[in-house]
């Protein structure tokens, strides 16, 4: 991880953390992580990949060791935090890259592709969601609670808040829990421990309902700019099956098409694999 440098800098007031590794003059990978992790998730693809690429891996606000504002200071929707992030990106002079998303990264990253077809070259999809179809059984609560948010549908959420309901996430559906490092979750946890993380990430839970409406227009943009696109799936995935992945196929006809036995967080179990494909993958597309 000598590669791997672990910098701040301020977006309108917010101190926004990120991952940097590589020589920034060869083509940038941007990495966008999901629920409930950080940049952190993306620490093999960063110490894997910087012998080639130029790769940026932001912590939202919120998130990772970004600042953590109130909920008073900072609007926490999604639409603002792609727009932070997209102030990030602008900020860095980063306007030709590569997309990787994975669960909260995808609605992160569409947002910013939509209001920015020219920027993005090619996207990377670990489970990454942007269809009906790809909703998975693991949403039954979070849907009771886009139907009528009360003080019992969130706490019917709370489990997903505890050690074992951050353990689950990571290691159902994979072959070998073994296989997952246990800091993850546990950093994890560290997090949603501190004043106002579960206010905070209820408010995200409730607002993730808009990413939904927004489907078609992130379909739209898929058949209109026909990104190169690489799948790389865990097929287990509670909350994204695999009927997400194949739902691409609708709109993208330049897709690199592979599915994986294990699960949410797919890189902890098939990280080696899943670079060795990501690697392929931009080699065909950089050309």
């Amino acid at each position: 991880m000598q590669n791997t440098k672990y910098r701040k800098t301020a977006v309108e007031g917010v101190n926004i953390a990120y991952r940097e590794a590589g020589n920034p003059d060869n083509p940038t990978l941007v990495l966008l992580h999901g629920f409930p992790s950080s940049s952190h998730q993306y620490r093999k693809v960063l110490n894997q990949l910087s012998d080639d690429y130029h790769l940026v891996a932001p912590d939202y606000p919120g998130f990772g060791n970004s600042d953590f504002p109130s909920p008073d200071e900072y609007d926490y929707t999604f639409d603002h935090i792609a727009l932070t992030i997209n102030g990030f990106l602008e900020q860095k002079g980063i306007h030709s890259y590569v997309l990787m998303i994975q669960d909260y990264g995808a609605p992160v990253g569409f947002r910013i592709a939509t209001a920015h077809p020219e920027r993005v070259t090619a996207i990377i999809n670990q489970n990454g969601n942007a269809y009906e179809a790809g909703l998975g059984k693991a949403w039954a609560s979070t849907r009771a609670l886009w139907e009528n948010r009360t003080d019992e549908t969130e706490k019917a959420l709370s489990a997903v808040f505890s050690l074992e309901g951050l353990e689950w996430q990571y290691t159902h559906g994979t072959r070998n829990p073994e296989n997952v490092n246990p800091d993850t979750w546990h950093l994890d946890y560290l997090r949603l421990s501190r004043p106002n993380a579960h206010k905070v990430n209820l408010d995200l839970f409730y607002d993730y309902r808009n990413n939904v409406k927004l489907y078609p227009e992130w379909q739209q943009y898929l058949r209109d700019e026909q990104p190169p696109l690489l799948i790389v799936w865990g097929k287990n995935d509670e909350f994204f099956p695999e009927s997400g992945a194949e739902a691409f196929k609708e709109d993208v006809k330049n897709i690199d098409y592979h599915i994986f036995d294990t699960g949410h967080f797919a890189l902890e179990e098939d990280g080696d694999e899943i670079i060795e494909k990501i690697r392929g993958f931009m080699k065909e597309v950089m050309v």
